[in-house]
């Protein structure tokens, strides 16, 4: 890594850490009613007028609660697609989505995933974008801080049967926090030039023309060639550009804050009017990670114990700060084919400059592969770089960070909640090891919440598992991979371990809108969503129920550096186990190839 390499990740990590208390702090007050008695008051109309009962809820009734709120959410966001012709806030008179993209769209935005198999500012209307993605970039992340703020609730209470109550939490979450943040943050992002308006695209004149060269064809598309057989090409000359317009800025505030991802535009933050300059590249990728670091504090002050919320960030960091070192060396190694072609000095200045394909030149390898960590270490997917055109061990890292579950340091709400079901497995772990009835913040850890665990950890390893499975053997799965061999294999395994995650980046090289791969991975999304959801909310109804017992003298220590290694290496270990064997097909054979001497 280069010295500009080390001093971005340490000024990054340091405003981040810098932000973690207060914020955290600020969340522990949202996990209760409001003391302001006006916004009590604002609160308690709200709740009537849409008939909300204020009682607090079981896990069941908690789970139910995200179940049909969601479903509805998605029947809303396909609706709109289906008739964004026809609604208002469409200047450029865009058509209706297709049945499958619209089910594959509204499923992504629903779950916090946000991939997109499409090119947002020439497929959504603009009233698309606002009211059916933009509202549930809010919706879908407050519905995740929901469940962290029920699992908190799980260890903190002893004896009680309920978890707060969905509604308030969901409620809390977006007005106190997402829409202040992200006020905030997009008024940031306009000061730096990123567009906010309503108006339709621009066309502009160009200072130069752009030349270049296209195969004339006939009236049935075939080319047309000379007698001797070669294709007749035809010069074409350029001095117009469209130019897309749209309320961008607001909807990418909430995308990064939220961990949701999803680009106003087709290229997401490598387009300049999503990310212009170096600040704002800045900004967004902190506020990638902010919440969830912050939750993790907001953990331990209401369990009692700070030390427990960072015992979990620690590990947290560990983690996420192995893999941008290993990312930004990877990329900064560059091409060693590029030194094959001999002596020639420019392969020789492209090689000693790292691998510069597929990303921005005013981010440079440092800000793209670090952005690269960040958004895959939580759910985001957004990105300011192309991934597939990292190098096959820097395209590795961030694959690998969503399938452990992205849990370093995760999406808003499920970085937290995954990585306590982690600690839970570590504890069962380690009270296999010793001999004794495992436990966690003086929680006994039974049969029922290793049962959940397991499928809490498990469910989304078999969705992208099994999803690249069919998407490499069935007809419609190969039709639309455009790259043979290893790295077709890791666009297809990246696709659907980004969808059972809920990441929603992408490898790119592969034709995913299609009616295959957008009801395939529709279905991974859903379920690798809410197969981890439920779980948690039941093992918090179970934790809450439970007794809380005094520390033992043989209880293990769960703020310590022995726990944090613990941790570490439970989702290290699980997450070598489940895909190192695919990775070995994928970019572990692509690096062999690359590096290999003939």
């Amino acid at each position: 890594m280069t010295t500009q390499s080390w001093s971005l990740l340490g000024i990054y990590l340091a405003v981040l850490f810098a932000a973690i208390k207060p914020l955290g702090l600020y969340m522990v007050k949202l996990m209760e009613a409001p003391r302001s008695p006006s916004l009590a008051r604002l609160e308690n109309g709200l709740f009537r007028l849409c008939g909300i009962e204020r009682e607090e809820m079981s896990w069941r009734q908690y789970a139910l609660a995200v179940l049909v709120f969601s479903l509805m959410g998605c029947i809303a966001v396909y609706a709109l697609q289906r008739l964004q012709l026809w609604l208002p806030l469409n200047p450029q008179r865009l058509p209706n989505v297709t049945p499958d993209s619209s089910f594959n769209t509204a499923i992504s935005f629903v779950t916090n995933t946000n991939w997109q198999g499409y090119g947002g500012e020439t497929t959504m209307s603009h009233l698309t974008q606002m009211l059916g993605l933009g509202t549930q970039n809010f919706v879908s992340a407050a519905a995740g801080i929901a469940v962290a703020f029920a699992l908190i609730r799980g260890f903190a209470r002893h004896s009680a049967q309920t978890i707060g109550n969905f509604w308030a939490d969901l409620y809390r979450a977006t007005a106190y926090l997402l829409l202040p943040l992200s006020f905030v943050l997009a008024l940031a992002l306009i000061s730096q030039g990123v567009v906010q308006n309503f108006s339709a695209h621009q066309e502009v004149v160009t200072l130069e023309p752009t030349i270049y060269e296209i195969t004339r064809v006939d009236n049935t598309g075939q080319p047309v060639t000379y007698a001797r057989g070669d294709a007749i090409v035809d010069a074409v000359s350029v001095t117009a550009q469209t130019l897309p317009m749209g309320p961008a800025a607001s909807q990418i505030a909430i995308k990064q804050l939220g961990t949701n991802g999803g680009g106003f535009f087709n290229v997401n933050s490598a387009h300049p009017y999503e990310n212009p300059t170096a600040l704002t590249n800045f900004l967004e990728a902190m506020a990638i990670l902010l919440i969830p670091a912050a939750l993790c504090y907001t953990f331990g002050k209401a369990v009692g114990d700070t030390r427990q919320g960072w015992a979990v960030l620690a590990a947290m960091t560990v983690i996420f700060v192995g893999a941008a070192i290993a990312t930004i060396s990877f990329e900064q190694q560059g091409n060693p084919k590029l030194t094959a072609l001999g002596a020639d000095q420019t392969a020789g200045a492209l090689q000693s400059g790292g691998n510069m394909e597929g990303k921005e030149t005013r981010y440079g390898i440092g800000a793209s592969a670090l952005w690269a960590v960040a958004t895959t270490a939580a759910s985001n997917g957004s990105v300011n770089s192309m991934h597939d055109s990292f190098t096959p061990l820097g395209g590795l890292i961030p694959m690998w960070l969503i399938q452990l579950g992205e849990v370093a340091f995760g999406g808003v709400g499920s970085g937290l909640y995954g990585m306590l079901a982690f600690a839970l497995m570590a504890m069962f772990i380690a009270g296999l090891m010793i001999g004794r009835t495992p436990e966690y913040l003086g929680k006994k850890i039974e049969a029922f919440e290793m049962k959940m665990v397991s499928i809490a950890i498990l469910i989304t390893p078999a969705l992208a598992l099994l999803g690249a499975a069919v998407g490499v053997m069935a007809a419609g799965g190969r039709a639309t991979i455009f790259n043979p061999g290893p790295h077709g294999f890791s666009e297809v395994l990246y696709a659907f371990s980004s969808a059972a995650n809920n990441n929603g980046s992408a490898f790119a090289g592969l034709g995913a809108n299609t009616p295959f791969y957008n009801g395939w991975l529709g279905a991974a999304m859903w379920f690798g969503r809410f197969g981890v959801i439920v779980p948690v909310l039941a093992i918090a109804g179970s934790l809450a129920a439970k007794k809380k017992l005094a520390v033992g003298p043989g209880a293990m220590p769960t703020h310590g550096p022995l726990f944090v290694t613990l941790l570490v290496g439970t989702v290290l270990l699980i997450g070598a186990l489940t895909y190192i064997p695919a990775l070995a097909l994928g970019p572990i054979v692509e690096h062999l190839i690359l590096w290999s001497i003939s």
